[in-house]
This record gives structure tokens, sequence and C-alpha cells, in this order.
């Protein structure tokens, strides 16, 4: 099973006011385990960076000068997420911006059937509890301290641990770790010769001695 964890950061709230994505972040699950792929991008959009959202993600447009513009980076996208599941905090606004974006390039829209929303996911499973991506971290002991500002790729990776934590949690006996890295771990582990399990004389005697008391036994009907 491929999913994968996505994010935005864009110039506002609204695509139909003219606000573009100027980030991108995805992180890609293989059976639920982080498989180590990822997809990041920073964008030009081609418009002002308004101050009250530079104050939630930090992203100026002088940061931006030289990044390239959603046109250059979509086709990669596109097959980078190719038909995997996506997860998406609060996904409606997210789908809202990458629809836009892809539809005026031509691309088919991302449809809603194949998006998984972990805040609809927490309002159902913890109801009455806070659902943003702090309230979850602090929950579920995840260390968030690096995000000072709101990031893509940083808040995909946080939400990649939220999801796997809200579909049940993490096994200390599954490898976390998935493809070569796994495969070299597991090559890594010390070999332990087999332990003998044969009954001894004894025991064979004590077993012969309960058979004798049962009954006409089934294993000695004839056929």
């Amino acid at each position: 099973m491929r999913e994968i964890v996505l994010d935005t950061e864009t110039t506002g709230l609204d695509p139909r006011a003219g606000h573009r994505i100027i980030e991108i972040g995805c992180v890609e699950l293989m059976n639920h385990m982080p498989s180590g792929r990822h997809f990041h991008h920073y964008i030009d959009p081609e418009r002002d960076i308004p101050a009250e959202a530079v104050a939630v993600h930090g992203i100026t447009a002088d940061k931006l000068k030289g990044k390239p513009v959603f046109a250059q980076i979509a086709g990669e996208f596109v097959d980078f997420i190719a038909d995997a599941t996506l997860v998406i905090h609060n996904a409606e606004f997210d789908v809202g911006f990458l629809n836009a974006e892809l539809g005026n390039l031509g691309f088919p829209p991302i449809s809603r059937g194949r998006v998984v929303d972990t805040m609809t996911m927490t309002r159902r499973k913890l109801p009455g509890q806070a659902a943003s991506l702090d309230a979850l971290c602090q929950r579920f002991g995840i260390d968030n301290s690096k995000r000072t500002f709101h990031g893509a790729l940083l808040d995909a990776e946080l939400l990649a641990e939220v999801y796997l934590e809200l579909i049940g949690g993490r096994q200390a006996s599954i490898d976390l770790v998935a493809g070569p890295v796994a495969a070299e771990q597991r090559a890594q582990r010390r070999h332990r010769q087999a332990r003998p399990h044969a009954p001894g004389a004894d025991e064979l005697a004590l077993h012969d001695t309960l058979m004798s008391k049962i009954r006409n036994p089934i294993w000695k009907v004839a056929d």
C-alpha cells in the first residue's frame, strides 16, 4: 500500500482570490511505514506574499527568488504522487489549492475520494479534542520543537507520525524503516543456532503411560 503524506504553504487562504502555492512537501509511506522517499519544492508564486501569511510560515518573496514556478514542477509532482492515497491535514484547503494550480495547467483534478483527511479522522476518533497538528504531536509525544513556523516538508513528516498513531500506533517489534535499509539491518542481526526440542527417554515413557490410560483413542480405530 502506497500513501503520500502531503502539506502545502500558500500566499493566502483562497485560490479563487489569486493566492498561490509557495511550498509543497510530501513523504512516502509504504504499508504505513516511511520509505525514506520524499518530494519537496519551494515555488515562486509570481505575486506578492502578504505579511499575515509570512507570519505563519516565515517564507518571504525574497526567499523564493529564483525558485521554479508551479508549471516547472507540476509534472514531477504528479508523477511522484501517481495514484497513491493522499494523507492531508485539513485536506479541503490543500486539495483546493492543488486543484487550482493543476487545473490552470490542464492536469486532471485530485479526487476527494483518494484523500484521507487526518483532521476529520481526529474529530471522529477523538471527539472534543483539539485537532491541530501541534495538539496531536503533544498528545502522541511527537517532538515538534523544530516547528517554529509552518513548513510543508516538516509538517508532512510530523503528520506522517501522527497518522501512524491515529491508525493504531507503532509497534516496537515492527521495522519502522522499509526498503534497502531494513534489509541491511536484518542481514546484520546475529544468527542464533536452533535450540533442541526433542523429548528425552523419560518424557517419552511418561507420554506412553498417559496415552495407555485413554479409552478407545481415535488414532487406534481402524479405517
